[in-house]
């Protein structure tokens, strides 16, 4: 893909530890957190790129020190036009957010972002909105599942430094990635006000707003309340957009009112 350069990515922390009395409905103050949580890895992939860029902090004399990852995810932000990441905007984003202000970093260069997560809920009734459920339903890049740790036994193993517990975090990181943008290329065409990939591409071609594809087909009308447009479906996605300006007469224009 040429033009705007689309970054899937998934962040992978460390629990927050602390004192507790129970198991069961637990406030916890802040006098009693022992260790706050930090980025443990993340994967990163560009759309039309087949690398998958991964990093974390395994072999790290502390594993709590995530600035060399948190420098390596600026850059994949700083590159970026469009971040596309499941529940990315409740989770990843202000989370790398956190910890960029906490170590001091400047903002990156502005993006737009595309949640799995947001547009699927949005789009339809799914049984789950779940990545696990959502890329096995929709797509053929199912998200893996840690089997040789499951559950928080891969968090505990990998805070151990156990080196086969950090390569089934990579596996499980990575995989997440795939599936993630496996799930927002087939979400793609539904999405309305996908971020305008068109406007931030040099070629003068007219192109699908959603995939860049100059394979478009007029079909038919899209009507405001103040004036009808030439309607597009773009043959290789499927994405419906339409024209700027309207096909209305001056005098329809000006005949027109709105309610």
């Amino acid at each position: 893909m040429t033009g705007p350069k689309i970054i899937t990515l998934d962040i992978e922390t460390s629990p927050i530890v602390a004192y507790v009395w129970s198991l069961w409905k637990q406030n916890v103050g802040l006098n009693q957190i022992v260790r706050d949580w930090t980025v443990l890895s993340f994967s990163a992939k560009t759309l039309g790129d087949r690398t998958i860029r991964y990093m974390d902090v395994a072999g790290q004399v502390d594993l709590y020190d995530d600035g060399a990852v948190m420098s390596e995810l600026w850059k994949e932000l700083d590159s970026a036009d469009v971040i596309v990441a499941q529940n990315g905007i409740r989770f990843d984003v202000r989370k790398i957010n956190a910890r960029f202000l906490t170590l001091g970093f400047a903002p990156p260069t502005p993006y737009k972002v595309v949640d799995t997560m947001v547009e699927a809920k949005k789009v339809a009734m799914f049984t789950s909105n779940k990545l696990e459920w959502l890329s096995a339903v929709l797509t053929d890049t199912p998200k893996s599942k840690h089997k040789s740790f499951p559950g928080f036994e891969l968090w505990t193993e990998c805070l151990a430094d156990n080196p086969k517990a950090w390569a089934e975090m990579r596996k499980y990181n990575v995989q997440d990635v795939k599936a993630t943008e496996a799930l927002y290329l087939k979400l793609r065409p539904y999405i309305e006000g996908h971020p305008n990939l068109a406007v931030l591409d040099d070629d003068e071609t007219m192109r699908c707003p959603k995939c860049l594809s100059p394979k478009l087909q007029q079909r038919g009308f899209a009507t405001t309340q103040t004036g009808q447009y030439p309607r597009y479906q773009c043959t290789s996605c499927g994405g419906w957009s339409r024209g700027r300006y309207t096909v209305n007469t001056k005098q329809k224009r000006k005949s027109l009112l709105s309610n």
